[in-house]
């Protein structure tokens, strides 16, 4: 993190037991649970060492490749952008699992070798049965089980829709969380193309341009930070900015994703992107407008919005079910295919 940077401390309770306690999902702030999965064989094993971790892995997974990030000594493992924004500054490629981890061993034993990062691959996929002795019980509808493996890596501050329960199963990794409203003060990069699928801060947490970024003085104000170790784990709210970084030769993490809405709703990012496309640039008197309506259909909405409206005539003004929401998507797809 920025040298003499004063991040707050994030709430930190001993989750020793293995049970993540109720009120910590439904925390509005992040919350570190240590000691949540120090109980699990993959901890154990895959923490002693690389070949280790090769050892343990090697009883579950498949032969289908994964998708890994590579890219050169000279990035200090920190995935971007190139200096022109016309790509990236590392490159993606293929490989099994035995193949990462055998480069991996080696990036270990020599430090000019390149920086390797797997990131979100599903685990039931990957590493079938690995879940019988290795998993967290979660009260939420359907978590995805994810892992992302590497070499020491600097994960650029973005954000994810889903709530995010990260478990770190062997390495050490610096979490740098910011909440919602630090938008504006961390220069965030373009929504389209982005590195993996997100819009990042093109800052540098560890080494701040503040002359270009002046404005993250204020964000760092906001700024909570922790490192965990084996066993230990962090809740992350929805929608917070996180940067990661991995501090270890080798660093496995296993996070569950979630989300409170069914699938069918969509994702809020597309309608983003949709209002780009249709209000950004309209002019002002009418985006102010549009605003009123948004606040009003959206953003303030309660049932004043439909109440004068007989219940059988309020179409998409109701609350939504499974079967509306998809309604709803096929007249959106209808009307975006004219």
């Amino acid at each position: 993190m920025a040298a003499g940077a004063d991040l707050r401390r994030m709430e930190s309770i001993n989750c020793a037991d293995g049970v993540v306690p109720d009120v910590v999902l439904d925390a509005a702030e992040p919350v570190v649970l240590r000691g949540l999965i120090r109980d699990w064989p993959a901890v154990r094993e895959c923490s002693a060492s690389i070949s280790a971790a090769a050892g343990y892995l090697s009883k579950f997974w498949t032969n289908a490749p994964v998708t890994a990030y590579i890219g050169k000594a000279s990035i200090n493992g920190r995935f971007s952008y190139n200096e022109d924004f016309t790509g990236f500054n590392f490159d993606r490629g293929k490989a099994p699992l035995s193949q990462i981890l055998d480069k991996l061993a080696e990036s270990a034993r020599e430090d000019r070798l390149a920086t390797i990062y797997v990131g979100s691959t599903p685990v039931d996929s990957w590493l079938p049965g690995f879940r019988a002795d290795n998993d967290v019980a979660l009260p939420v509808p359907d978590p995805l089980a994810s892992f992302w493996l590497g070499s020491q890596t600097r994960i650029s501050a973005h954000f994810d829709f889903p709530d995010n329960l990260a478990c770190v199963v062997a390495g050490t990794r610096r979490f740098t969380l910011l909440p919602p409203d630090q938008i504006g003060n961390l220069y965030v990069g373009p929504l389209d193309p982005t590195p993996s699928g997100q819009a990042i801060s093109l800052v540098d947490f560890n080494d701040p341009d503040l002359r270009r970024h002046p404005r993250f003085r204020e964000a760092l104000k906001e700024a909570r930070s922790t490192v965990l170790h084996p066993g230990d784990a962090i809740r992350i709210p929805s929608m917070w900015w996180h940067h990661i970084e991995s501090l270890a030769d080798f660093n496995l993490l296993i996070n569950y994703w979630w989300c409170t809405t069914p699938a069918s709703m969509g994702s809020p990012t597309d309608a983003l992107m949709h209002a780009i496309l249709s209000l950004r640039d309209l002019p002002e008197r009418q985006r102010e407008a549009w605003r009123g309506l948004f606040n009003h259909y959206v953003f303030d909405a309660d049932e004043e919005v439909y109440r004068h409206i007989p219940e059988r005539g309020r179409g998409c003004l109701s609350t939504l079910d499974d079967a509306g929401a998809r309604q709803l998507r096929a007249l959106l797809l209808n009307r975006l295919n004219r």
